[in-house]
């Protein structure tokens, strides 16, 4: 198990978020980084003792890799804002990421980095080592199990969104536009990166039902699973949800005089296609309407020596 100190915030929240990811073992929450030791919270929020409201985190690194986490974590918060997160300000309430281990440092710094091209403005981040913490009251401890209509800066979808996370953004790179012109045909350049939409029922994948999982063809980043796919009679290939939330993006298209909900991959920026509510409703009543030639298929049986094994279990 390794182990991490991260502040987002009120913790009451970002407890219960980061508690909610797969391959996290524990969680506490407590006062990291401050001047005084074993402060009560009246004394943190009162007596500028300079201590960061953090959650210890406990996690196998194995099935949550650090930079994973990190990304997740991120998502719970505004890493731009100075000691403010929600509706909570204060030094208490900064943002921090607090390690250990001295070699987790330039990983951390890399995430921050990469992070930062995201942003205009200055990630607010603080990255320091572990310089002390000290548990808060047990009244803190997982606070919403104990009050699950307590108060929360962190919206609930993003708690099921981190609760299903199985696929880590920061493995898959997009190509540079040469590079693409070169390993794509013309459809599928046509379709990835400038919207097109291939014809129906002439498409690859369109009628198949092999076991496996298609990924963005352009990065290899895990979309959806054969096991959630279907026959909408709609020409194209039909999927009820994506393997894991994150890796879709959603956006609006009014192109061609309709109002439509484009879908997008996420490491790629692919074009996929579109989402619809016409799913059957024994499924969720979503369809994920997606174009073949933005995906790659990859067979069950080759799922582990392309590494995908960790997605074995989503097909069988």
């Amino acid at each position: 198990m390794s182990e991490i100190y991260l502040a987002g915030g009120c913790f009451w929240g970002t407890e219960k978020y980061i508690a909610s990811i797969r391959g996290v073992q524990s969680t506490q929450v407590g006062y990291a980084n401050g001047k005084t030791v074993n402060p009560t919270y009246e004394e943190v929020c009162n007596q500028n003792t300079g201590h960061a409201e953090a959650v210890r985190v406990i996690y196998d690194p194995g099935v949550i890799p650090l930079e994973f986490l990190l990304e997740l974590y991120y998502e719970s918060i505004d890493p731009v804002s100075i000691n403010r997160q929600g509706g909570d300000s204060g030094m208490q309430y900064r943002t921090g990421i607090y390690y250990v281990n001295e070699a987790d440092l330039p990983l951390i710094e890399h995430s921050i980095s990469q992070l930062q091209k995201r942003y205009d403005k200055p990630v607010a981040i603080e990255v320091e080592p572990l310089d002390n913490f000290s548990p808060a009251e047990e009244y803190h401890q997982k606070y919403l199990d104990k009050n699950p209509g307590g108060y929360c800066h962190i919206r609930k979808d993003k708690f099921e969104k981190a609760a299903k996370a199985l696929v880590n953004p920061a493995v898959y790179k997009a190509p540079d536009d040469d590079r693409l012109r070169k390993i794509l045909t013309p459809m599928q350049y046509e379709v990835t990166q400038n919207n097109a939409t291939e014809p129906p029922f002439k498409n690859e994948f369109f009628n198949t039902f092999q076991s496996g999982i298609y990924v963005d063809i352009i990065t290899g980043e895990p979309l959806f699973a054969s096991s959630d796919k279907f026959e909408s009679g709609c020409g194209w290939p039909s999927f009820s949800k994506p393997i894991d939330p994150s890796v879709i993006c959603e956006k609006k298209d009014t192109s061609h005089g309709m109002i439509r909900t484009e879908v997008r991959s996420r490491a790629g920026n692919a074009h996929l296609g579109h989402v619809f509510n016409d799913g059957p409703k024994e499924l969720g009543g979503v369809r994920y309407c997606i174009n073949s030639a933005s995906l790659r298929f990859i067979p069950e049986e080759e799922m582990e020596s392309e590494g995908y094994g960790y997605l074995l279990e989503l097909i069988r």
